[in-house]
């Protein structure tokens, strides 16, 4: 399973190297400073990628016999290594950079996850994302993405993050229901460009605005079945945050309230 991983990363980072960057200018490796960039929907993005892709390595080398140990080390961190090697494809191309800011997101993810195994030896709180389609990607479809295969990874509009936290695992309570979730979620609106900026004289005055959101979840690994194939479908699919009502913050109009938050 090890080699397999290994195999899978090194073969993805090569075909992300021909078919991305080998159409771009290869430049000396160099930084650059984008933490001020589309409301840090980006870094959070990182986060959740390099969370996700971690616990997926380290689930599947606890499923091979792996011992807890080489688990943590060897599985957690596929999310921050593959995210490294392609920051520094980044750093190598004149179209970009390398961003400390995406790395330190990048440690976040893995730790997220790294650091409940050592403290509690379960997730307790899940790192989750949700998409609903917006109105931006149809005004500058190159950046935020044409059609909802590329919207729902390049649209930040549309994206929202949440931290689930399962309530039962904190509260010992029979009458709690163990799939039970509570949700914090963050999103953000009005992102056109990555600064507040317009482009020749494009998209003025961007009402950009940060989002915060609380909601109900649903931990779907706690359902309990006899089925591998509904664990299998339900560990896959505990990476999306489900539909609930949920209640809007920001600094436009105050609080908002959502009969249904995708």
């Amino acid at each position: 399973m090890v080699i397999t991983e290994a195999s899978v990363i090194g073969l993805a980072l090569i075909g992300l190297d021909q078919i991305w960057y080998a159409d771009y200018e290869h430049s000396k490796l160099h930084t650059i400073n984008d933490n001020q960039q589309w409301l840090q929907m980006d870094k959070v993005g990182h986060a959740f990628t390099s969370y996700q892709v971690g616990r997926v390595g380290a689930s599947l080398l606890k499923w091979s016999g792996v011992s807890e140990k080489d688990q943590l080390i060897y599985g957690s961190t596929l999310g921050f290594g593959f995210l490294t090697a392609i920051e520094f494809f980044d750093g190598f191309s004149a179209e970009w950079g390398f961003s400390w800011g995406d790395m330190i997101a990048n440690t976040a993810g893995a730790g997220l996850y790294v650091g409940q195994e050592l403290l509690w030896k379960e997730q307790r709180i899940a790192f989750k994302y949700s998409f609903h389609q917006t109105q931006y990607a149809l005004q500058r479809p190159d950046k935020l993405g044409d059609g909802l295969l590329e919207e729902l990874v390049k649209d930040y509009n549309g994206q929202t993050y949440w931290l689930s936290a399962n309530v039962s695992s904190f509260i010992k309570n029979e009458k709690i229901p163990k799939w039970l979730n509570v949700a914090v979620g963050y999103g953000a609106d009005g992102l056109i460009t990555g600064a507040n900026e317009s482009l020749d004289g494009l998209f003025p005055n961007q009402k950009r605005r940060r989002q915060f959101y609380l909601s109900l979840d649903v931990d779907l690994t706690r359902i309990k079945t006899e089925s591998h194939v509904l664990k299998t479908v339900f560990e896959v699919f505990n990476t999306i945050k489900l539909p609930f009502p949920a209640l809007e913050f920001n600094d436009n109009n105050g609080i908002k309230f959502h009969a249904i938050y995708f």
